[in-house]
């Protein structure tokens, strides 16, 4: 009997040292850190690194070509927190009706805004609700809002003129004008580069003879003059 309890025993032990080391080799052979490239994006989730990313192209550019059913579209992200009907309801997040033109942080029927959106200060303007949609957390640091931003500039258009057709109807921005920083390159760098393309060939002027005389020269001594003018003949 003890040597039945023995076996056991030991085959217990056994067993268990084998499932430890198993363990070990595929802790090793198996990481648990996120990998360097996501297998599948979220949609309206701005990538990791990437978040609150400064817009590449100016959002004046790309309103003129916004398409505002789309932004409709791009909307129903955010419909789960806000209304944007007239004399709507606040829900998680305010009401949106007549947003763009607003003071930041201001009105909405009394909604419980954060210290940190209040104290940006300012109006909703575009380039304010470009960043703002971008990143939230990145605009205004500290804000309640969890949408962590739209990576899409075309989408953040969209979305902004629909926007602006809820109640506001702000004129858009002027587009900035194609080819302006590329003409600012071609001028030159420095004031001094001017000067001298100027200055470059410019003919030069005459050098005086500053130097004295030295003693018995002719133009000093008459008399070495004279001299001279014998020996020349």
């Amino acid at each position: 009997m003890d040597n039945r309890t023995n076996t056991i025993a030991g085959w217990v032990l056994a067993g268990c040292g084998a499932a430890l080391g198993l363990s070990i080799v595929g802790g090793m052979m198996f990481h648990g850190e996120r990998p360097e490239k996501m297998g599948y994006a979220i949609e309206g989730v701005v990538a990791e690194g990437g978040e609150g990313a400064a817009a590449d192209v100016p959002i004046a550019s790309l309103l003129p070509t916004a398409d505002a059913a789309k932004g409709a579209e791009v909307f129903k992200k955010c419909a789960a927190c806000h209304t944007i009907n007239q004399g709507g309801a606040n829900g998680v997040g305010p009401n949106l009706y007549g947003t763009v033109g607003e003071e930041i942080a201001k009105g909405k029927n009394g909604f419980a805004f954060s210290s940190a959106l209040a104290g940006i200060g300012g109006k909703w303007d575009f380039d304010k609700m470009n960043a703002w949609l971008t990143s939230p957390r990145k605009f205004a640091p500290g804000t309640k809002m969890t949408f962590a931003g739209l990576g899409n500039a075309q989408d953040r258009a969209n979305v902004i003129l629909y926007l602006n057709q809820q109640g506001s109807n702000v004129p858009l921005p002027a587009a900035p004008a194609a080819g302006k920083d590329a003409a600012a390159k071609d001028q030159p760098a420095t004031a001094n580069a001017a000067e001298a393309a100027v200055t470059e060939g410019a003919p030069t002027a005459d050098i005086a003879n500053t130097g004295t005389p030295a003693s018995g020269a002719p133009s000093v001594d008459p008399e070495a003059a004279r001299k001279g003018a014998r020996s020349e003949k």
